[in-house]
């Protein structure tokens, strides 16, 4: 993946939209250190992070460790 500095994404944000359209993905750096990425959009992974929470939900449901409950010990480790 090229890395490509914040200023010339900037800059060259258009003419970097096409390639991305194409396939392509940058690493966006300001100063050197990577801060984002850039890449082709995708639709399948669109509420991905939505569906893993809702799953995580149903698996966590009714589960218990010796006795205890999720629940009681989420609180447990609050105090």
């Amino acid at each position: 993946m090229k890395q490509i500095g914040a200023f010339e994404a900037k800059t060259h944000l258009s003419e970097l939209l096409n390639r991305v359209f194409k396939g392509e993905k940058f690493i966006i750096t300001k100063h050197g250190v990577p801060v984002a990425i850039l890449s082709p959009y995708n639709e399948k992974n669109k509420y991905a992070s939505d569906e893993t929470i809702e799953r995580l939900k149903r698996f966590r449901k009714d589960k218990e460790l010796a006795g205890l409950n999720l629940k009681t010990l989420v609180e447990t480790g609050r105090d």
